[in-house]
């Protein structure tokens, strides 16, 4: 059997079902977005952040499909969704044949992405992690009432760009934000994303990089 790859979750009926509801549910609770976009983002980020890092390509499609089945427990509870989607994407994987070295970096990166619990315990975790907290885009927003927007709403309806770059020979990873400053100052930014910026330093650091935020130009870290 060929190895699996991140084509076949995103053809994969269940995976796509799931991420879908996983957006419906939480969008009724006021979250911002996280099923097929977010899943398709992260998912190119991750696999980029260890191809610019000259990881093999099996590392690196590994990476994009811990990107896309992060976020699947969504579905159930928003509560330890890292631990459940673990749990999830194993079987997923598991049915699909792929082989227990495989989903052990998977399922691990998945089960370490939340800020509240996670880790940077492998380097497929890592990637994960910064793939993950560098989202922040406007589009993500689904309340349309501007009036009853709260700090999430705000902060990421402000964000018009976010750009995440390595540069190999420096060893660096850089995060930057344009974030128009009428809708929110840059300090609301920090009050919500300080833990993931702190875990995006220790994720980069795992991989021998040193993590920078740039905002509207800024360097801040």
């Amino acid at each position: 059997m060929s190895a699996i790859t991140v084509a076949d979750l995103k053809a994969n009926h269940v995976v796509n079902v799931y991420l879908t509801r996983s957006t419906e549910y939480l969008s009724q609770m006021g979250y911002t977005e996280h099923g097929l976009r977010h899943a398709g983002l992260v998912s190119g980020r991750a696999k980029k952040v260890l191809e610019d890092l000259g990881y093999s390509e099996r590392d690196c499609e590994l990476a994009a499909i811990a990107g896309y089945l992060h976020d699947i427990a969504n579905l159930v509870n928003r509560f330890n969704h890292g631990g459940m989607g673990a749990i999830m994407a194993y079987n997923i994987l598991s049915n699909l044949g792929m082989p227990p070295e495989e989903i052990a970096l998977v399922i691990s990166a998945i089960g370490n992405h939340e800020e509240e619990r996670g880790n940077a315990v492998n380097h497929v975790a890592s990637a994960l992690i910064l793939a993950d907290k560098s989202d922040v885009h406007c589009s993500r927003v689904s309340e349309k009432d501007f009036a009853k927007f709260e700090i999430h709403d705000r902060v990421n309806y402000a964000a018009k760009s976010s750009a995440l770059t390595v540069n190999r020979e420096q060893r660096t990873i850089t995060l930057s934000v344009t974030i128009d400053t009428k809708i929110c100052p840059v300090m609301e930014y920090f009050e919500i994303f300080l833990k993931r910026m702190v875990m995006c330093r220790r994720a980069a650091e795992f991989l021998n990089c040193r993590f920078g935020l740039r905002i509207n130009g800024t360097q801040l870290l």
